[in-house]
């Protein structure tokens, strides 16, 4: 097995056919002091890529990027809590470029993953995939590695120690943060069949004590807002290449089964004094999903309704998914769901905004940013970004957690945050330095 890398030549590329001015651009940290960088978030700040966490998706993640444009600005050393090979927990996915789509990358992780390294921090990177708001609040969060989160295991200075705590300890100059993703996005990625979404008061709490905290020594800092978590690859993806209506019935007696099989529970839903009957005819109808918000538990789709990434997709053309089997919740995100999740984010980053202006501190809105990309897409350095899958260059394999590239994009739009604010002048990043997907051979 080898991993190679789709964007290597463009490297070359923009370095002769740009014409940096780099005898013209002087650093200069302005306001802000990043003698000591400490970032605080979840698995985005951690450099999380194609579905795990492994070393050189670390080394790109956008707090590592950071640091080194600080350098020149007198920014000092940037330690992260680095895994020790390529293959993480064993999760990491390549491209097959023969599909093409992500497939287990193989390989023997190294044991020494899941060990704690807490002896080698402090670490300036405190980004703990899969954690909440209120979870970098939790003591014994990373207790152990089987009842704690795995990830801050492996760094926790002690057992009962906080994200926020370790954080907190290092006396930050800087820091960056940002949270509140994971707060929708569990609940999102099980089709809102488990989990769920984080109230609003208990996020602002959680969001106003971790700036309150991270500014007690009148430290300067950047605030990021979450994206639409629905606009991401995961939740689009399956959708272009299988529409809700796409349940294709080419002979009567298809229809007439079906149509059979459906009529008592017909009759039960027109008792209950709905019409929401389920039908079938010759040619395209709509799936049949399970909807928990019913009281008979199932219905046909509507365009709205999203079928997630992980769609067993095998299962519809071989085993009756959709017609004689409704599909499972964990497949779909109905539009009620989705409703709750864009209120959810819209709240949230209210609260962001506000609390980066209580505590005087610049903001980067990945929501606005990520939202262009989704739409019209951004071009920098001679590279488009877009949400689509696998060809858009901004997001990795698993479908939510950014490229190499994708990381470099987000950097900047941190950098053009710090540099307003502050009056600073940081250095963008080339994205063409940094890896795309990565592919299995």
């Amino acid at each position: 097995m080898k991993i190679r890398n789709i964007l290597l030549l463009f490297v070359l590329v923009s370095f002769f056919a740009c014409k940096p001015e780099l005898d013209d651009f002087t650093t200069s940290n302005g306001e802000a002091d990043f003698t000591k960088y400490v970032a605080i978030g979840n698995s985005l700040t951690a450099g999380y890529t194609d579905g795990d966490l492994f070393k050189s998706g670390q080394e790109n993640s956008y707090p590592s990027m950071l640091a080194y444009q600080f350098e020149a600005a007198g920014g000092g050393e940037f330690k992260q809590p680095m895994m020790l090979d390529e293959f993480g927990f064993g999760k990491r996915l390549l491209l097959d470029v023969s599909k093409p789509g992500p497939v287990a990358a193989g390989g023997t992780p190294d044991p020494g993953n899941g060990a704690s390294i807490a002896d080698q921090g402090p670490f300036n990177n405190m980004g703990v995939p899969g954690a909440k708001s209120f979870h970098l609040l939790a003591p014994n969060y990373g207790i152990d590695l089987e009842n704690g989160n795995p990830y801050f295991y492996r760094f926790a200075s002690s057992p009962g120690a906080t994200v926020l705590e370790d954080a907190a300890a290092q006396d930050a100059t800087f820091f960056s943060c940002w949270i509140g993703a994971n707060d929708v996005l569990t609940y999102a990625i099980a089709g809102g069949a488990a989990d769920s979404v984080t109230d609003i008061g208990t996020f602002s709490y959680a969001v106003d004590l971790i700036l309150q905290t991270m500014t007690t020594n009148d430290a300067k800092g950047v605030v990021a807002n979450i994206p639409e978590i629905t606009s991401i690859p995961y939740f689009t993806f399956m959708n272009t290449q299988l529409p809700y209506n796409y349940l294709v019935l080419t002979e009567q007696a298809q229809v007439d089964a079906l149509n059979g099989a459906y009529a008592p529970l017909n009759q039960a839903i027109i008792a209950s004094g709905s019409n929401d009957t389920l039908s079938f005819a010759l040619g395209q109808n709509a799936f049949v999903i399970v909807d928990k918000s019913l009281t008979w538990g199932m219905r046909q789709m509507d365009e709205d309704d999203l079928f997630l990434l992980t769609l067993p997709t095998d299962s519809i053309q071989n085993h009756g998914y959709g017609s004689q089997v409704a599909i499972p919740d964990s497949y779909v995100l109905t539009s009620n769901e989705q409703a709750e999740i864009h209120v959810a984010v819209t709240d949230y980053n209210i609260v962001l905004k506000n609390l980066a202006n209580t505590y005087g501190l610049a903001f980067a809105d990945m929501h606005a940013k990520l939202a262009e990309a989704s739409t019209t897409g951004i071009e920098w350095d001679g590279i488009t970004f877009t949400s689509t899958f696998i060809y858009g260059n901004a997001f990795s394999l698993d479908g939510v957690h950014m490229t190499g590239q994708g990381y470099a994009l987000a950097t900047n739009f941190f950098i053009d945050a710090i540099n307003t604010k502050y009056n600073a002048q940081i250095k963008f990043v080339n994205p063409n330095l940094y890896p795309g997907l990565y592919y299995y051979q």
